[in-house]
């Protein structure tokens, strides 16, 4: 047998084997497709670890002119923390997720933030709580057992800003997700 017709039966068993796993691939794309919640829940566990918080704790927003610093993602005092900052950074909120609950009765009577001095006022609005005090302003939002903040400096950041930030908190999906870890090299979770 020549090189030439080694060449060309290489070739045509390539060609024939991509045919042949073409349905097993794109079957797998389906699964992929189906599976996406597992994939996405296994990686945020792995994500979760990394930085020493529970997964429950792991969430993200968007809001319109702001991106989530990569560097601040992580763990801060048993919480889950990203800062956001505008594109220009001259503003810059504060999302931050711990365990707990917030209702009418301990909203004033938990600080916000490191503002501990200062009395706290809550105003219910939707699903969620507007509190300020001080300097500070958030919106606190109860959900499943944790609460999600959204914090700034009232001189900086308006409420509309944190108010879309709230409407927009969400469980991060796999690009989210990869968005907030350090670059790997290409190297997965």
């Amino acid at each position: 047998m020549s090189m030439h017709q080694d060449v060309c039966m290489t070739q045509n068993s390539r060609a024939l084997l991509s045919l042949l796993l073409l349905p097993i691939l794109l079957t797998g794309c389906d699964a992929d497709k189906e599976d996406g919640t597992a994939r996405t829940a296994a990686g945020l566990d792995a994500a979760a670890k990394t930085w020493g918080v529970e997964p429950e704790l792991v969430y993200v927003t968007e809001v319109s002119g702001y991106t989530v610093f990569q560097a601040s993602v992580g763990e801060y005092d048993g919480e889950f923390v990203a800062a956001y900052r505008s594109k220009d950074r001259a503003t810059r909120f504060g999302l931050f997720v711990d365990q707990g609950t917030l209702t009418a009765e301990n909203c004033s009577e938990q600080p916000l933030g490191e503002v501990t001095a200062k009395r706290v006022s809550c105003e219910r609005d939707g699903d969620a709580w507007y509190r300020k005090a001080g300097a500070s302003h958030e919106y606190a939002i109860p959900r499943d057992g944790v609460v999600i903040r959204l914090i700034a400096d009232t001189e900086k950041v308006d409420r509309v800003v944190l108010r879309e930030a709230a409407e927009a908190v969400h469980r991060p999906d796999d690009a989210e997700l990869a968005a907030l870890l350090p670059a790997t090299n290409g190297a997965g979770i």
